[in-house]
C-alpha cells in the first residue's frame, strides 16, 4: 500500500505522541518500522533544512545566504 505525504506525517505524529514503544504503535498501524524510519530520515532531514533556511533573528535567509 502506498501512503500519501499527508498520512505519512500523520503516522509519524501518531508515533511521537504515543505512550506505546514505536515498535508496538507501528505494529499496532501494520506498517514496518524499516519502512516508517525511512519516512522519518527524511521529515528529520527536511525539518533541519527549515531550521538553517532561517536566520537568528527569525527571518528567513534570502538567496541561500545565511547573515
Amino acid at each position: 500500500m502506498r501512503y500519501s505525504q499527508s498520512e505519512k506525517m500523520e503516522v509519524i505524529k501518531l508515533v511521537e505522541e504515543s505512550t506505546l514503544s514505536v515498535r508496538r504503535t507501528l505494529r499496532e498501524l501494520e506498517i514496518n518500522r524499516s519502512t516508517f524510519y525511512a519516512w522519518y530520515r527524511r521529515y528529520a532531514a527536511k525539518s533541519k533544512e527549515v531550521l538553517e533556511s532561517y536566520t537568528k533573528y527569525g527571518k528567513r535567509a534570502s538567496g541561500g545566504n545565511c547573515s
